[in-house]
């Protein structure tokens, strides 16, 4: 029987995930209308799979396509998510538990990862993407899990962790031909703040495709901060532009978003320079090891050079 709103027969694989799609966000607008008749104002909501996620199982042209027929797009859909966390297939590096469930499993070990590459690359891209590898058995990778999300939602508190270099400028070309590697534009903006308190108004997105955020950062060390960063809309985006602090410059940049292994890097481009670029680590904790590809060349550490923060670089663009 159909209801109306999805069709009964999937002539094409294009029909299917047309019907997937549809299926994942009527679910996600149900359980986001319950939370918001709940009492508790502390609500997660977990989704074990994203609209993004049938990115893997079709063409780029035809997803964008079906995206267009949705009247939706790609940023909005992937950035709609507050954090994504992807646990790596067992089929990367844990073959035989892989094949334990052979009955239930559709694909085979190389299929299997395939995909799993194929929803990174998707995926990369969004401002907070965590990779949890099989380095862990399955019980600790799920406690692996727990604390990712735990950071994330601010228990105790939210902050982040990253290390920030100079590196020569890169191959664009070559980034943009690698496959978990995703260009966004930022336009950045701050607005007058406290002494502690650092605020600003964030435009991000490609093409004509945008979404928009509200930041306040407090600094706790040189390496630690405490983060709260929401959406907004374009509206309250256009409001908030009025209360811009004249006396600093707005950041335009353009960001390349890669993901190797389960290291996330982040490579911004200033039109300011041409020689250098400024490269920036996410870590789990200040402990780390970061593991540096070879196309990328620092030339120096400034996570502790005041003059490469962005709020700084509003005030004065560091010369080459």
């Amino acid at each position: 029987m159909s209801s109306g709103l999805f069709p009964t027969i999937c002539n094409s694989n294009y029909d299917y995930q047309r019907t997937q799609i549809m299926m994942q966000k009527e679910k996600e607008k149900i359980y986001e209308d319950a939370a918001k008749h709940l009492k508790n104002t502390n609500i997660l909501i977990v989704c074990d799979r994203g609209v993004i996620d049938n990115k893997a199982y079709m063409k780029n042209i035809e997803f964008k396509r079906l995206l267009s027929d949705l009247g939706t797009n790609e940023v909005l859909e992937r950035d709609s998510y507050d954090a994504i966390f992807h646990l790596v297939s067992t089929a990367k590096g844990r073959e035989k538990e892989y094949n334990l469930n052979h009955a239930v499993r559709s694909e085979t070990i190389q299929e299997a990862k395939d995909l799993d590459d194929k929803i990174i690359a998707a995926w990369t891209g969004h401002p907070y993407f965590r990779i949890i590898d099989n380095s862990l058995d399955f019980e600790n990778k799920l406690k692996q899990l727990l604390l990712e999300i735990s950071s994330f939602l601010g228990e105790p508190e939210p902050f982040e962790i990253e290390r920030k270099y100079i590196i020569k400028y890169p191959d664009i070309s070559y980034l943009e031909s690698l496959p978990f590697c995703n260009k966004v534009n930022i336009i950045q903006t701050y607005l007058k703040s406290t002494h502690d308190i650092e605020r600003r108004i964030r435009c991000r997105g490609v093409e004509d495709n945008f979404v928009y955020y509200l930041t306040e950062k407090r600094k706790i060390s040189n390496l630690k901060r405490i983060e709260v960063e929401r959406r907004i809309s374009k509206d309250d985006y256009l409001s908030f532009l009025l209360e811009s602090d004249n006396s600093l410059r707005t950041i335009i940049k353009t960001r390349y978003c890669l993901m190797i292994h389960i290291q996330y890097y982040e490579i911004d481009i200033y039109p300011e320079w041409s020689k250098q670029a400024i490269l920036e680590v996410e870590l789990r904790d200040e402990n780390e090891t970061i593991y540096f590809p070879d196309f990328i060349n620092i030339i120096k550490e400034v996570t502790d050079d005041d003059s490469y923060k962005n709020y700084n670089m509003a005030k004065s663009m560091p010369k080459e």
